[in-house]
């Protein structure tokens, strides 16, 4: 389950650097659930593959999941006040520094997502906007017990692009902020970068025990 877990937010932040993407005129709700479902397929059809080469299954994140992420958005809303006056290239060198430490989380916990039941996409409702639109999920537990996740979206030039999670109530975004906003606070965003790029700056999983 925390497992699991892990690999749903990860699909958050794990964007870093790509190229230009297409439009996607998919809705929200509909880039989750067939991303998941794509996945799941994708990963158990080649799993004997991706375990034997690790590499491979990052090619697969970065092919298919950076493309639906706002990650400079995302990037400047855990950076918060610390962030203000960064240039775009400071940015991206935070963004991507997360994205690394993150995906490389990734590549263990994909593989451990096998079953499609164990992930359910729910109606959507609520006052939803092109500034944010909220997508509820469930991921379930073997005893048939649930954990809510939410996923939080914004209209851009591209389509729907994802940039905050919520697990029982607990932002990735707030979460991440209050890790790392001090130590940008303290030493610059620069000396932040490098410090999660060379590992002295580590990032908590936000799941619960």
């Amino acid at each position: 389950m925390k497992k699991l877990l892990t690999l749903l937010l990860l699909t958050l932040p794990g964007a870093a650097l790509c190229a230009e993407p297409a439009v996607d005129p998919r809705e929200p709700d509909q880039i989750i659930l067939e991303t998941t479902e794509t996945l799941r397929e994708t990963v158990n059809d080649r799993r004997a593959e991706f375990e034997e080469n690790p590499e491979l299954l990052k090619q697969l994140v970065n092919r298919d999941m950076l493309p639906l992420i706002d990650t400079g958005y995302s990037a400047r809303l855990i950076l918060g006040r610390a962030g203000r006056g960064a240039s775009p290239e400071q940015v991206d060198r935070f963004a991507a520094a997360i994205s690394n430490v993150l995906l490389a989380r990734y590549a263990d916990g994909l593989l451990e997502f096998r079953d499609g039941g164990q992930f359910e996409v729910l109606p959507m409702k609520g006052k939803n906007s092109e500034r944010m639109t909220r997508v509820r999920t469930r991921v379930y537990s073997e005893t048939g017990t649930f954990t809510p996740v939410d996923f939080a979206f914004r209209k851009t030039e591209t389509g729907w692009k994802a940039f905050d999670v919520t697990v029982e109530g607990i932002s990735y975004v707030m979460t991440y902020r209050n890790q790392i906003g001090p130590r940008v606070a303290e030493v610059g965003i620069d000396q932040a970068s490098e410090d999660i790029e060379s590992g002295q700056l580590s990032l908590e999983n936000l799941c619960p025990r």
